[in-house]
């Protein structure tokens, strides 16, 4: 989530975008620009935690051996 909550993707373990919730204020169509940018910063957001969950996961999996391309 970014914008102190004003926009919030959720996604799966698979990396997939599975959820984006925009509050209704930061909406305004004089200013689609900012809501692309919050909106772009929230997706990179949500994958970057992914991808840290998923290291995290296979991390105390693998007993932290690093395998190259596992993940």
């Amino acid at each position: 989530s970014v914008g102190g909550g004003a926009v919030v993707v959720k996604t799966n373990g698979k990396k997939e975008v599975v959820s984006i919730n925009i509050k209704p204020e930061v909406v305004d169509a004089d200013d689609v620009e900012m809501l692309e940018d919050l909106v772009l910063s929230a997706v990179n957001e949500a994958l970057r935690k992914a991808e840290e969950e998923t290291s995290s996961k296979m991390g105390k999996l693998t007993g932290g051996m690093n395998i190259p391309g596992l993940f």
